[in-house]
């Protein structure tokens, strides 16, 4: 009998050891899914027991609560794991502390009715709801409920002065093709004196002005940099601003607030930019043909100096058009530096030998048939040619053009009638404050007219940039030792009209 009893004993020994094993990966199991991703031992396969489905687990290291039951997240929600991942709970964690900062500063509070513009995942939403402000909601143009809605930043599905406080996180603004409404639909939604909160990438002074122009309902609040928390946006900085209660419409107008009737001020931001823009070429270059391929190398673009996002549009305007080759496809398309940004572009044409080239281009082109001026008038104009230009009648005449048109001075010549407009009227019309306008000006010497109508109506103060070709008695390419007669101006004048443009605080650059 002993032999069986020693079989017996060991069978047990074996039959215990085996359960004890199953019980400690059970319990390290129970252990990895609590402790380590923060989920709830309803959601493992592995755990005996339900834990009540409203308890939260603190996550270690993050800080905060990652609320898995259903109170936040649905069981069936597809995107369960990602709740519980290292970069969702990171995010909640950054946007807690964010959100706990502005209640302590009285800009947010538990009560107040929140909204997330532009939020994918709803981390932000998450983390409002976990510091205790439960009346939180997110949209996205595809929603991820519960804690975001369909919808999208320039068409928030809510109703008028429906939100205490909104926020917008992630440079979403930045990244905005419609950010004008995008602001005018968090001022629409926002009560009259609640809070909005915008995270961007941009931290120059250009584009904190331009984002303050956006939302010309409302007062700044606050604004602080700090550290984000990922590769993708390692730099933030936080606009607090608040509503308020009196609707004031800047932004809809057609003037600038630096405006006041025909008067114009250029904005200190503006002014700034001068400062850091290529120098002026003092001395007269005896071969400004090649002079052009050497400053353009030179050219401090505005778009390279600051970040041009917080814009309602991008236009550029070619004031002296000439054939879409000339200019618009052969500089400004290819060359100028644009940030990704789509420019409407209207190109100012008198010249009729060149009209057919834009039939093609119409719907990224606007063409202005006519002649800009300083009034709306008809105007006669002469084709003069310089000495060793007559071979340029053929061109013209096998469609290329000469483009270059001058006020009649005497009866010779070839003479032609065109409607001129106001220039500066037009502009004022077209573009606003919030647009951002690049122009390129090639107006054979009327710029001499054109600029001090555009500082008499104000208007310059919708441009941003400026491409001038000064036209004067330069040296001609073709006969070495003799100057240009089309143009009665000199160098020195053309200089001392750049010099003025840029102590006016214009950005504006030599053009040839």
């Amino acid at each position: 009998m002993e032999p069986a009893t020693g079989k017996s004993s060991l069978f047990r020994n074996i039959l215990a050891r085996a359960l004890i094993f199953g019980v400690l990966i059970m319990v390290f199991r129970f252990a990895y899914v609590v402790s380590i991703t923060g989920e709830s031992c309803t959601l493992s396969s592995f755990c005996f027991f339900s834990l009540p489905q409203n308890l939260n687990f603190i996550v270690p290291g993050a800080g905060v609560s990652a609320i898995v039951g259903n109170d936040a997240v649905s069981r069936s929600d597809p995107r369960r794991d990602l709740y519980t991942s290292k970069e969702w709970i990171r995010a909640v964690h950054f946007y807690s502390s964010v959100f706990q900062d502005l209640i302590s500063e009285g800009l947010l509070s538990p009560h107040s009715k929140s909204l997330c513009v532009e939020t994918p995942l709803g981390q932000e939403v998450f983390a409002l709801k976990e510091i205790g402000v439960e009346n939180s909601i997110g949209i996205f143009k595809k929603a991820a409920k519960p804690l975001v809605v369909k919808g999208e930043g320039h068409q928030i599905p809510f109703d008028d002065n429906s939100f205490d406080f909104i926020f917008s996180g992630g440079a979403r603004l930045d990244a905005s093709a419609r950010p004008a409404d995008f602001a005018s639909e968090i001022a629409r939604t926002l009560k009259p004196e609640g809070f909005v909160v915008v995270h961007v990438k941009a931290n120059d002074t250009y584009s904190f002005n331009s984002l303050l122009d956006l939302f010309s309902s409302f007062n700044l609040v606050k604004t602080i940099d700090m550290a984000g928390f990922d590769s993708l946006m390692p730099y933030i900085r936080e606009i607090v601003l608040r509503k308020d209660t009196v609707i004031r419409n800047h932004g809809g107008g057609k003037i600038p607030d630096g405006i006041s009737g025909n008067k114009c001020s250029v904005p200190g931001h503006k002014r700034e930019l001068v400062q850091k823009a290529e120098p002026l070429i003092e001395e007269e270059p005896l071969k400004p043909w090649i002079t052009l391929k050497r400053n353009i190398n030179n050219v401090k673009y505005l778009p390279s100096m600051v970040d041009i996002s917080f814009k309602n549009r991008y236009v550029y305007v070619d004031v002296g058009a000439r054939s879409y080759g000339s200019s618009i496809g052969s500089w400004f398309r290819k060359q100028y530096p644009k940030q990704n940004k789509t420019f409407h572009v209207y190109a100012i044409e008198a010249d009729k030998t060149f009209h057919q080239q834009y039939e093609s281009k119409k719907k990224t082109v606007t063409l202005l048939p006519y002649a800009a001026w300083v009034k709306n008038e008809t105007l006669r104009f002469e084709i003069n040619r310089d000495p060793g230009q007559e071979e340029m009648a053929e061109l013209k005449d096998k469609g290329r053009g000469m483009g270059r048109i001058q006020p009649v001075k005497s009866s010779g010549g070839e003479v032609d009638e065109i409607q001129g407009f106001d220039f500066a009227e037009w502009l004022k019309n077209t573009v606003t404050e919030s647009d951002f306008v690049v122009m390129k000006m090639d107006v054979e010497g009327t710029e001499f007219d054109l600029i001090p109508r555009l500082f008499k109506t104000g208007a310059i103060c919708l441009i941003d940039e400026i491409f001038l070709e000064c036209h004067y008695n330069r040296w001609q390419r073709c006969c070495p030792g003799q100057r240009s007669g089309k143009y009665e101006k000199t160098y020195g004048q053309c200089l001392q009209l750049f010099t003025s443009l840029r102590e006016s605080g214009v950005l504006v650059h030599q053009w040839w």
